[in-house]
């Protein structure tokens, strides 16, 4: 038996699901919460196999309880189960540590499904997020900001690049998601190329890149 945590903000998604999981044979719902905070209790209580989550609640996020839930119940599959497909909705989910993704348009047999599948540890996406996977990592990188390597051959290239969306204005959460990095990761090349210019802010930062 599958043991299924059900997290969604709006009370009718919830009982919902729950009615329809509660149909499956080898699944079992442990438990319910309506938001990320309450998940996160949840799952120290209920120790479900799996968190079937949406994403944008209030008090705590899905994408936040989502890498809270991974990191201390490492044994704990997240699926995510959203109206959301978005690029940057998708990106941060599978960040997050998220082990599938679905739309709410699925059906019980697909969700069903897919909460088999995370749970014996495999990735599950349905055929749309998949496609939208598939053409991120076949695309063309961009290139690479030569100009600002010349005049800053202490950069590497990945550094480089950061600054040259920190030029143009982007917020360290957009630098991370057009590069497909972690808001943490983007923050420490942030520092490091802080520390090799010389510089102690942003405005800085494109003041030197302006001259």
């Amino acid at each position: 038996m599958i043991r299924v945590l059900v997290v969604d903000d709006q009370a009718i998604v919830r009982d919902g699901l729950v009615t329809v999981l509660s149909l499956v044979p080898d699944l079992e719902v442990v438990g319910e919460a309506a938001d990320g905070a309450e998940a996160l209790a949840a799952v120290a209580e209920h120790a479900p196999d799996v968190v079937l989550m949406d994403l944008r609640m209030p008090v705590v996020d899905g994408p936040t309880a989502t890498a809270r839930i991974t990191e201390q119940h490492p044994g704990v599959a997240v699926l995510v189960l959203t109206t959301f497909a978005d690029d940057e909705s998708i990106t941060t989910a599978l960040r997050a540590g998220a082990r599938g993704y679905l739309t709410k348009d699925a059906g019980r047999v697909e969700i069903a499904t897919a909460i088999r599948a995370v749970a014996s540890g495999q990735s599950t996406f349905d055929a749309a997020i998949g496609a939208r996977l598939v053409a991120q990592l076949t695309a063309p990188a961009p290139a690479a900001p030569t100009g600002l390597r010349d005049r800053f051959p202490e950069l590497t290239p990945r550094e480089a690049d950061v600054l040259e969306r920190i030029a143009d204005g982007r917020t360290n959460p957009e630098i991370a998601a057009e590069l497909f990095l972690t808001v943490p990761t983007v923050k420490s090349y942030v520092n490091q190329l802080f520390q090799k210019l010389g510089v102690r802010t942003r405005a800085e930062a494109v003041a030197l890149v302006l001259r």
